[in-house]
């Protein structure tokens, strides 16, 4: 039986998985090191070493929190509303993590990018039975006159392409706009704009 962690255990791993997520996504899963973590989450190496052996558990650690957060927006989507309401608050809930999980965001789409070799599993357990409810209420919707026929699993491509892009991409956005979804009124600008142009292309 694994033993219970105490609240200080508790504390200090989330410190360690939160300087993770910001180190991987700033020098990849090959260019981060212990040291750099360990920095910054602000304890020493020996102290991050007794809750993380290795710089891959830490990874894969990163990886598995960021993947349940991402998941948990596809969980919470199929509540019972018109094709407008669900799909406004899905594209919320999509802006809301890209603007709160923005590095998380950046290590998830780097490991997609090498070829999810760690993901990879995960991927195809969890998401792809996720994926396949959300189509079938998208081909619902469809087949009841509710919305235009889309392809349904392209609409969820579209939908993560244009959110995600906000955090994956934030310094090519920062760099155009001067501004980043930490922004509060450049987030409901973008968040606004997406919304009208997704639900206008689907939507009778």
């Amino acid at each position: 039986m694994q033993k219970k962690r105490s609240r200080i255990q508790i504390i200090n791993q989330q410190k360690v998985l939160d300087a993770g997520t910001e180190i991987f996504a700033k020098y990849g899963s090959r260019g981060a090191t212990i040291d750099q973590i360990a920095d910054r989450a602000g304890m020493s190496k020996p102290n991050l070493l007794y809750y993380f052996k290795t710089k891959k558990e830490i990874y894969l650690a990163v990886l598995e929190q960021t993947l349940n957060k991402w998941l948990q927006c596809m969980m919470e989507w199929q509540v019972t509303g018109t094709p407008e309401e669900t799909l406004t608050d899905y594209i919320d809930k999509k802006f809301r993590f890209s603007r709160d999980h923005a590095a998380g965001s950046r290590v998830f789409a780097n490991e997609i990018q090498e070829g999810a070799p760690i993901l990879k599993t995960l991927l195809g357990e969890n998401l792809k039975k996720l994926v396949n409810e959300n189509t079938s209420v998208i081909k619902g919707w469809i087949k009841d006159g509710k919305i235009h026929p889309v392809e349904p699993i392209h609409l969820l491509f579209t939908i993560w392409a244009v959110t995600q892009h906000y955090a994956d991409f934030s310094a090519q956005i920062e760099t155009l706009t001067g501004k980043t979804l930490a922004d509060k009124d450049f987030y409901k600008q973008a968040k606004k704009s997406a919304t009208q142009i997704i639900l206008r292309g689907v939507l009778k």
